[in-house]
């Protein structure tokens, strides 16, 4: 039997499992990869709001790297929830090792329902240390307003905090989630070109959206798709995903799976 690639999500654990690392490894396992998992953050969550954090030691994080990557070689990697300061240098540590493989970062600043995941004083430096380290960068339209220092309230703003992002990072952008007529539009900004793609408005509110696309990102470059391709079945796929989010609680809806195959 052919063995498995594996893909590694570096993220935060939420217990309602419609997020971070046990989504990660639910969207690895959908595309066909061996998912493993390093934590870098605790949470007390469920599917109306966030209620504490608890942020790993950043050495304890490297160990759990460095145990793994002892024994395994990775095919992508994937960041979410960084948690703390003190977890921003490992972070970027972590990428340096892995320079040949696609990486993606899904820059989590902030709960859905308004919780900061990453003090707002230390975002600069997260994305400062980050520059040139990653395949790409997926922020949502706020956290590309808070990296960029760009308000955007329309697609030319879109591509301006793209074009701004990639300039500090020079990584390439896809930002996601700007709702206009009914459908929702994101734009992938390679350093070169734009790229937006559309999908119809869902009207239930789903916990977890980005994480599922980030992570789908990643899988459909580690099969050898390029960018912009990786892209658009990421975009696809989640959007397919959505449809079968249900409310499980008093709060988001979340993903189920099994899914329909990628």
């Amino acid at each position: 039997m052919e063995m498995k690639k594996i893909l590694l999500s570096v993220a935060g654990f939420d217990p309602s499992s419609g997020a971070g690392v046990l989504l990660d490894l639910k969207v690895f396992h959908q595309l066909h990869f061996q998912g493993m998992s390093i934590l870098t953050s605790l949470t007390a969550q469920n599917t109306r709001e966030v209620l504490k954090i608890h942020c790993l030691p950043s050495r304890f994080l490297w160990e759990q790297y460095e145990i793994l990557e002892a024994d395994v070689s990775f095919s992508g990697i994937k960041v979410g929830m960084v948690g703390s300061k003190e977890n921003i240098q490992i972070i970027s540590k972590i990428l340096s090792r892995n320079k040949n493989i696609p990486k993606v970062i899904d820059p989590v600043f902030k709960s859905s329902s308004g919780t900061w995941l990453l003090k707002k004083e230390h975002i600069h430096g997260y994305i400062s240390s980050i520059g040139g380290k990653a395949s790409l960068l997926t922020p949502n339209l706020e956290e590309a307003s808070l990296i960029s220092g760009n308000q955007i309230k329309n697609i030319e703003d879109l591509k301006a905090a793209a074009e701004k992002i990639f300039s500090q990072t020079k990584i390439p952008c896809y930002i996601k989630g700007m709702d206009i007529k009914s459908k929702i539009i994101d734009l992938l900004y390679d350093g070169a070109k734009f790229y937006t793609f559309e999908n119809a408005r869902i009207k239930k509110r789903i916990h977890g959206t980005g994480c599922f696309l980030s992570s789908s990102i990643l899988g459909f470059l580690a099969k050898g798709h390029p960018l912009k391709k990786a892209c658009l079945l990421a975009s696809q796929f989640t959007h397919q995903a959505m449809h079968k989010a249900v409310r499980l609680g008093k709060g988001q809806h979340i993903i189920q799976f099994p899914l329909e195959k990628a």
